[in-house]
C-alpha cells in the first residue's frame, strides 16, 4: 500500500523523475530480509538480496547512466556473498577465501582493463581483499604476530605500489610505513612480555 501510494504522489506531482523507486526498494528489501533472517534462511536470504540488489542498480544504471555501465562493479561483492554462503560450514576455510578473493581480484582487474585503463585502480580492490584469506589463514592457526608481520608488509607494497604509480616525484610511502611498523613491534613486544610473565 506504501508503495502505491508513493507511485501515485510521484505521478501526480513528478512524473518525470520516478523517484519512488528508491523508497519502494527499500520497503521491498526490508520485509524480506526480516522473514529470511527471523526463519534462520540465511542463504536463501542471501541470494535473494543479491537478485533484487543486481536488479534495482541495473535498473538505475540504465535509466540514468546508460552509457556507463557502473553496475559492473558492483556484481563481484553481491555474487561472492551468496556463493560464500551456498559453501557453508567451509565458508570460514581458507581454500575459500584464497579462492573467493583470487576470483573477484582477477575480475576487477579484468574490469579495470576493459573499462579504464588509464590508471590501475585494481589495486584498491586488490589491497582490500586480500586482507580476507590474510585474517583466515593466521586466525585459525593463532599465529597473531606474524599476521602482524604480514599485514604490515602488505601494507608496504599497498602503499609503494600507490606512491609509484600515482605521484612517483614525491615519496611519501615511507611514512604510513613507518607508522604501521608499530604493529608487529608491539605484538612483539606484548608477546615477550607475556611469555617473560609481566603480563598477567
Amino acid at each position: 500500500m506504501t508503495i502505491v501510494f508513493l507511485m501515485i504522489v510521484n505521478y501526480l506531482h513528478s512524473n518525470d523523475e520516478p523517484w519512488f523507486i528508491y523508497p519502494a526498494f527499500a520497503l521491498l528489501l526490508f520485509p524480506i530480509s526480516l522473514i529470511l533472517i527471523h526463519k534462520k534462511q540465511y542463504t536463501l536470504h542471501s541470494i535473494i538480496v543479491s537478485i533484487l540488489m543486481l536488479m534495482f542498480l541495473s535498473i538505475i544504471n540504465y535509466m540514468y547512466t546508460p552509457t556507463i555501465p557502473w553496475v559492473l562493479y558492483a556484481i563481484a561483492p553481491l555474487v561472492i556473498w551468496p556463493v560464500v554462503m551456498l559453501s557453508g560450514k567451509k565458508a570460514g576455510t581458507f581454500p575459500v577465501a584464497l579462492g573467493g578473493s583470487i576470483g573477484i581480484i582477477v575480475y576487477y582487474v579484468l574490469l579495470n582493463l576493459v573499462l579504464s585503463p588509464y590508471f590501475p585502480w585494481a589495486i584498491f580492490t586488490t589491497f582490500a581483499i586480500l586482507w580476507w584469506p590474510l585474517a583466515v589463514y593466521h586466525v585459525k592457526k593463532r599465529t597473531y604476530f606474524q599476521f602482524s608481520v604480514h599485514g604490515s608488509v602488505l601494507i608496504g607494497v599497498f602503499f609503494i605500489s600507490l606512491n609509484a604509480i600515482a605521484s612517483p616525484q614525491h615519496v611519501w610511502a615511507v611514512y604510513p610505513i613507518f607508522a604501521v611498523l608499530w604493529w608487529p613491534l608491539s605484538m612483539y613486544y606484548f608477546g615477550h612480555k607475556k611469555n617473560n610473565g609481566s603480563v598477567q
